[in-house]
């Protein structure tokens, strides 16, 4: 394959199917990637929300269809299963999570679920799916990924949502004026008025610093890790089309990799779940106390 064909089989690859407002041609899907950059904030990554909402519900369903069939007496294998996650998310809350909150464990075990049901698309052969959405849609070039965290929006939006959580309780628990003491008044603390007036500022860049790190660290942690899976995969398959030495190999670099990748799947939901869980509590506890 010439470099130019690899370059430009990464970039479809990586290019969402983009809807939004183009300066010259309106409301309107991206046909390359220089129009979805042009489109700006406000288009939409129509394969990242239409594969999100889809594995959002294949969750409903899975956990309705279980709760629905749960028995007493000889549990079937969903049940079984679900129970075990439910058991291991809702102990991973006791052990970490120190208040009391009745939303925090449901929170905990849609996020693990979710988040693990997004990642796993990576372990999906990159072409399966694009080519048949290019197939039923009759355009053969047709933008198409189907991995949502791979995507920074994607992953952002749910930091974003723990992040308002994360005021949310704050605010709740600690009040106004606590929450701004929170950000005002620590790490460095003084009984001199005047000298605890001068280390406000420090101590808001401080605790704003950390405070804003929160989403940003759970954003780009799991998008920076899968999108890494995602490229793998990617080069991995370029592989198939330079002969068949190159492809014997490709064959077992991708298989490799996709054994070591379901770890990597598993792990970033279950650090995404901690971290919130982690976050949440702290939002929870009043320093003054």
């Amino acid at each position: 394959m010439a470099a130019e064909n690899a370059s430009g089989y990464i970039q479809h690859h990586l290019t969402n199917l983009t809807f939004g407002q183009h300066p010259v041609n309106g409301w309107s899907f991206a046909h390359t990637a220089e129009e979805a950059k042009e489109m700006g904030f406000w288009a939409f990554h129509v394969d990242t929300l239409g594969w999100s909402v889809f594995l959002g519900l294949v969750f409903i369903f899975l956990f309705r269809m279980a709760a629905k069939k749960a028995t007493s007496g000889q549990p079937g294998g969903l049940q079984n299963f679900v129970e075990v996650l439910v058991e291991f998310v809702d102990g991973s809350v006791r052990d970490t999570f120190h208040g009391r909150n009745p939303l925090i464990a449901p929170l905990a075990l849609t996020i693990f679920v979710w988040v693990f049901l997004m990642n796993f698309m990576d372990l999906i052969p990159v072409d399966w799916l694009p080519m048949a959405a290019a197939a039923i849609t009759g355009n053969e070039h047709l933008f198409f990924r189907v991995v949502p965290t791979t995507d920074p929006n994607a992953t952002l939006g749910l930091a974003l949502s723990v992040f308002a959580l994360i005021l949310f309780y704050s605010i709740k628990v600690k009040g106004i004026g606590g929450f701004l003491g929170e950000l005002t008044l620590h790490p460095f603390s003084s009984k001199n008025m005047a000298v605890q007036i001068i280390l406000v500022p420090i101590n808001f860049l401080l605790e704003f610093v950390t405070l804003i790190a929160k989403p940003v660290s759970l954003a780009l942690r799991l998008f920076g890790n899968l999108y890494a899976g995602e490229l793998i995969f990617i080069l991995i398959a370029i592989m198939f089309a330079n002969g068949v030495v190159l492809g014997g190999l490709g064959v077992v670099l991708q298989w490799a990799w996709a054994v070591f990748h379901i770890l990597i799947i598993v792990l970033q939901a279950f650090i995404f779940m901690m971290l919130t869980i982690v976050y949440l509590s702290m939002a929870h506890e009043d320093n003054d106390h």
